[in-house]
């Protein structure tokens, strides 16, 4: 069973062979009408007021859900095609970027308390989800929530 979370609304589902009805498709988001799911390993519930953020595998932003923009200001066109970590100026992580360590070796990352720098040029206190995505394409969800 295939666990997957909308990135945009949040919403969980279950789905068992990662396609829409009986079409080549892959699974969207009934609820909001977002193009994709993002699979996870288990199921996950995000903290209340979490903004996603979904990257390739070279971290750059394909696309931010909602709840991003009021926890940082960003919205989609400030970010998209950038590296995230660096977009973001998240700082606090110990030896290793926990993004890279979540897509080189296929682990999550979670709870990380981490510093984010705001679109104004403040610092807010977050704690950052990592999950890396176990389709051919590679890519990251990153689950920003205030701490």
């Amino acid at each position: 069973m295939a666990f997957f979370i909308c990135p945009n609304c949040r919403q969980r589902a279950i789905d068992d062979d990662r396609r829409e009805g009986l079409s080549h498709q892959p699974v969207g988001c009934a609820s909001c009408g977002f193009g994709f799911l993002f699979e996870l390993l288990e199921d996950y519930y995000p903290r209340p007021g979490t903004g996603m953020v979904v990257c390739d595998r070279q971290v750059r932003v394909l696309a931010i859900g909602r709840g991003v923009f009021e926890l940082s200001g960003y919205q989609e066109a400030d970010l998209l095609g950038r590296e995230a970590t660096s977009a973001f100026g998240l700082e606090g992580f110990d030896e290793q970027n926990p993004a890279e360590v979540a897509i080189e070796w296929g682990v999550r990352k979670l709870a990380q308390s981490l510093t984010l720098r705001t679109r104004s040029g403040g610092t807010r206190d977050v704690i950052v989800d990592f999950f890396p995505a176990y389709d051919r394409d590679g890519g990251l969800l990153i689950a920003l929530a205030s701490r």
